[in-house]
């Protein structure tokens, strides 16, 4: 027994190597990680951006296109979300209860989910956003294409590479009153809503007359399905 604790001292002596094997001090937290990977995914997609305008702008130079094809392709440019949209729009944003938050009169005591925003609180608004005729979406500072997911892991988002944190945005271009009248027809939005009553969840809805959301500059490329032929 002595002979093997003394083996189990000497090989945390030389592992440490003069330091604290318990401190945290020299290992990456997890949540840093996580932050500094989505900086970076943020400078990468500025970058991708940067250069697909430069690419497209080479291809438009002398390819041989007539006047017809070329409106086709920024016709199907603007309905892929990869181009600037503009017009009027309606803002909602949600957010996770205040710190202190407790019951309204007549509602049980909270849970903690009860008290954040979920997966499907962010799905459910995109989804009404859909159906009352959004030409476009944008969550946060991100556009929305037919291949975006919204994801929470925790109390947090992940939308195409990045993280975010509560309050989240989702600003939608199309009619208000059809944007409107999409969100108070949502079963699922009409749900959190008696959250929002409960145990005061954010829920903001604000209209603009002029907004510009930009277009998605991430990959275009399918990673996990292929076309049908």
């Amino acid at each position: 027994m002595f002979a093997l604790a003394g083996m189990i001292f000497v090989t945390s002596f030389n592992t440490a190597k003069g330091t604290n094997l318990r401190t945290d001090d020299s290992l990456l937290k997890l949540s840093d990680l996580i932050e500094q990977r989505s900086h970076e995914n943020a400078e990468l997609d500025r970058s991708t951006s940067a250069l697909r305008r430069d690419v497209d702008a080479l291809a438009r130079r002398d390819d041989g296109s007539t006047e017809a094809e070329d409106e086709k392709l920024r016709a199907l440019e603007v309905a892929a979300g990869t181009e600037k949209l503009g017009g009027r729009a309606v803002s909602v944003t949600l957010n996770d209860a205040p710190p202190n938050a407790q019951a309204a009169p007549g509602y049980p005591e909270p849970q903690a989910n009860d008290l954040v925003i979920h997966q499907q609180d962010l799905q459910a608004v995109v989804n009404a956003l859909w159906q009352g005729g959004a030409r476009g979406i944008q969550v946060m500072d991100q556009r929305l294409i037919s291949t975006s997911a919204v994801r929470c892991v925790g109390n947090t988002l992940i939308l195409q590479g990045r993280v975010y944190s509560p309050p989240y945005k989702v600003t939608a271009v199309g009619d208000p009153d059809r944007l409107r009248q999409a969100l108070t027809a949502s079963p699922a939005i009409q749900n959190y809503q008696l959250y929002v009553k409960a145990y005061g969840l954010g829920w903001k809805v604000d209209e603009r007359e002029a907004v510009t959301l930009p277009g998605y500059s991430g990959t275009v490329d399918l990673h996990y399905a292929k076309p049908a032929q």
